[in-house]
């Protein structure tokens, strides 16, 4: 058995060292075998002292790729830095309990209660990840049902979920009259997204190989979609009078480019005109409430028709399993009602019902 270089190891230690290994072999302890073995002792302990910020890096890194942008990502980042690094960031992974994540958590819970939502997911999912890699052992500290859910008070109960502000569905016609006497780019953005109940995401990140104005037809690939499912968007005339005037630039890709590094407009920029406008009470979101409000109490189309056209999923599997059209003649008919509506210009404005029969 070899004990290494003369040159790094001196005489009188390497005897002293083969005494020891004579004594092993005489208690029938193979010393060849036994440093093996604490070798492997030493590596496994080396892999089990590996850091919840290095599991979590590593994570992110893994799928990150599978996220639709880098946003996502950055999310997951800045979050784990401001409150969960301060806590558990060094700390060798496997050594997480119950009451370390309940100290990351039991001071946001009560004031903060989307945050730590979020954050208790996230931790969840490296925990597990960090088992699947044989980093760990044992029962998710973060995990929710029968875990957490019975030592903490439910989101709902701890803050009831705000919604975003909506213009009422009465006032969008003398709303949409001032928005159409501005010239700039941002308002005929906004007008898009009302015209379209479109996501301003959706809109600002438009293409122009996205758009058929022959078929009066936008289509939204999957990728850029919150629930990961092309949507196709019925185009009424004024939104086709919309997109035809915005300016198209000689190898434009977006509709609505942005003026500095960023390649599309801020999707900030809607809600700043919204503000110049005197409406600081309301959301560019909340628009889409203010059409589905008027769906629901101003027509008669069916509630699968409204919901399609806001791209919401069914809820319900057993539903979802049957329905797999997307309704998008009947939702062409919706938006052109809504469109009329919309270019009233009265806030009594007011359409002829949608009849059931015609769906």
């Amino acid at each position: 058995m070899g004990l290494g270089s003369l040159q790094y190891l001196p005489l009188t230690k390497a005897r002293e060292i083969a005494s020891k290994l004579r004594v092993m072999t005489s208690e029938g302890i193979d010393p060849i075998e036994a440093r093996k073995a604490d070798r492997q002792a030493q590596k496994l302990n080396a892999v089990k002292s590996i850091t919840f910020r290095e599991c979590a890096t590593s994570y992110i890194e893994v799928h990150k790729a599978g996220w639709k942008n880098a946003k996502h990502s950055q999310q997951w980042e800045n979050t784990l830095a401001k409150d969960v690094y301060p806590t558990l960031g060094d700390l060798s992974v496997g050594d997480i309990d119950m009451g370390l994540v309940l100290k990351v958590l039991e001071p946001i819970w009560l004031k903060k209660p989307e945050t730590a939502r979020r954050v208790r997911g996230r931790i969840e999912n490296i925990l597990d990840w960090a088992t699947a890699r044989e980093y760990r052992t044992g029962e998710n500290p973060a995990r929710w049902r029968g875990h957490l859910n019975k030592i903490l008070p439910n989101r709902d109960k701890v803050q009831k979920v705000k919604h975003h502000n909506a213009m009422p569905y009465e006032q969008i016609g003398e709303f949409m009259q001032a928005l159409r006497a501005r010239s700039d780019l941002s308002a005929k953005a906004l007008e898009l997204i009302i015209l379209t109940a479109t996501r301003t995401n959706e809109v600002i990140g438009a293409r122009w190989d996205e758009i058929d104005l022959e078929k009066k037809i936008w289509i939204i690939p999957a990728e850029r979609m919150k629930m990961d499912r092309e949507h196709r968007v019925p185009l009424s005339d004024r939104a086709i009078e919309v997109i035809k005037d915005l300016p198209q630039i000689s190898g434009a890709e977006y509709l609505f480019p942005g003026n500095g590094k960023a390649p599309t407009m801020s999707n900030m920029t809607c809600l700043n005109l919204l503000k110049r406008m005197g409406h600081k009470d309301i959301t560019v979101h909340g628009f889409r409430s203010t059409f589905r409000d008027w769906a629901a109490e101003r027509t008669s189309v069916p509630r699968e028709v409204a919901e399609s056209a806001l791209a919401h999923s069914i809820k319900d599997k057993a539903e979802a399993a049957y329905q797999r059209r997307d309704l998008l003649e009947k939702r062409r008919r919706l938006m052109e009602n809504w469109e009329s509506f919309c270019s009233l210009g009265n806030n009594t404005a007011t359409v002829t019902p949608i009849r059931k029969e015609v769906y």
